[in-house]
């Protein structure tokens, strides 16, 4: 008999976490979600407006590469995702419209103007041939996503003592809709630019010596192997991005609390970054 029971204590040791993690996913609360309305056609870069698509558009082949930091959630450094003449394009557009930034609240009800929480200047650039390319590139990026919209593109420009403070991208995904996925893009090449980083305080950190020419690394540049620490500051290189996803795959529409991020304070010379935001169907 006793034997029995130490077999029996051994299975429930072997299984007890598949287990879990079986029973706990089956509970966890599913997303309940609501038609889609209306598409508020002025905040998305929809293809079918009329204008050329990605599929019409004459772009240059894509000469980006990727490496992925981090597969929950999912994390991907692309190098080179804007050439140089798009650069010198985003600025050359972006100039004539920049406003000061300001913040949302109430679901978007609210819009406020606070130095503390954001600190920057914005645009949301008119969609020429070079920005639908960068939108076709964002798209394609992605898989084309069914019911997955591109968002306007707007840079942000941040000068010495400009910041945004820690958020998320999305909101709440109500009803199984909200802001799917994000990238920053770095534009500017000043350089003399210190600082301005964009930090993941929540996102665990890659020890190989190799990401250091994209990420902040301690001892001035060198990671030590088998370190385990919590945190990420992506450096702002010009024309490489960030992308991530920011809400689970489980059906739960729970957001990921790894997104938490902040674009921390410049030191030194001039930022200017671009945001390519998807909104739609929560998986």
């Amino acid at each position: 008999m006793f034997s029995y029971i130490i077999g029996l204590v051994a299975l429930l040791v072997v299984f007890y976490n598949p287990i879990m993690d079986m029973v706990s996913h089956e509970t966890a609360p599913q997303l309940r979600r609501t038609p889609l309305g209306n598409l508020n056609t002025t905040l998305l870069a929809l293809e079918d407006d009329g204008a050329p698509n990605g599929t019409d558009l004459q772009c240059p082949h894509d000469k980006y590469s990727i490496h992925i930091y981090s597969r929950e959630p999912l994390v991907i450094y692309i190098e080179g995702f804007l050439s140089d003449d798009e650069r010198s394009h985003l600025l050359e557009i972006s100039e004539p419209i920049f406003a000061p930034s300001t913040t949302t609240s109430d679901g978007g009800a609210t819009t406020n103007r606070d130095t503390s929480v954001r600190d920057s200047e914005v645009a949301m650039i008119p969609r020429t041939s070079s920005v639908r390319c960068i939108e076709a590139r964002a798209r394609a990026l992605q898989g084309w996503r069914e019911q997955v919209w591109v968002e306007r593109l707007r840079t942000q420009r941040y000068y010495p003592g400009g910041h945004y403070n820690h958020h998320f991208d999305w909101s709440s995904g109500r009803g199984g809709w909200g802001r799917v996925s994000s990238f920053m893009a770095w534009v500017g090449d000043d350089k003399d630019l210190q600082g301005g980083g964009t930090e993941f305080p929540l996102l665990g950190t890659r020890t190989d010596q190799r990401w250091c020419r994209f990420v902040e690394c301690p001892d001035g540049g060198q990671a030590e192997d088998g370190e385990i620490e919590t945190g990420t500051v992506f450096k702002p290189v010009a024309g490489n991005a960030v992308y991530w996803e920011n809400f689970r795959s489980d059906g739960t529409g729970r957001g990921y609390k790894e997104s938490w991020h902040a674009g921390l304070p410049v030191e030194k010379g001039v930022k200017v970054g671009l945001n390519i935001w998807s909104w739609g169907y929560i998986e």
